[in-house]
């Protein structure tokens, strides 16, 4: 499975611009932000996405309700956050691939293969 359209969820214009930046190094052709949840589920009604990257904090909200949105999509998704793990995740998404902040090529070139190969077994 090779991934060319990604959706970043991240309210942090300059965080978001740097995942789309190495995204690019990493071979990921289109890269979409949605800066809010709202757009993030516009962007998902009106267009497809390979994988979406979620920043777990949005200011006054969190990502998990629209990580589930992903899931009943079949959309493959990870979380991108200062969190060091999943324990205080609610139990149903402490699972998903974290990608830690602050994050460089090798670390986000991992965070893409890790969700690839999630990509590949469930398409079985």
């Amino acid at each position: 499975m090779t991934f060319q359209r990604v959706l970043i969820l991240e309210d942090n214009l300059i965080i978001a611009m740097e995942a789309e930046e190495i995204l690019r190094l990493v071979g990921i052709e289109q890269v979409e932000i949605a800066s809010n949840l709202e757009q993030a589920v516009n962007a998902i009604h009106s267009d497809t996405y390979d994988f979406a990257m979620l920043d777990v904090n949005l200011g006054e909200s969190t990502s998990f309700g629209f990580a589930r949105l992903l899931a009943e999509r079949g959309i493959a998704f990870g979380f991108v956050s200062g969190y060091s793990d999943t324990l205080d995740f609610p139990p149903d998404l402490r699972h998903v691939p974290l990608l830690n902040k602050p994050f460089d090529e090798q670390s986000m070139r991992l965070f893409v293969e890790t969700l690839a190969a999630i990509g590949r077994s469930s398409a079985m």
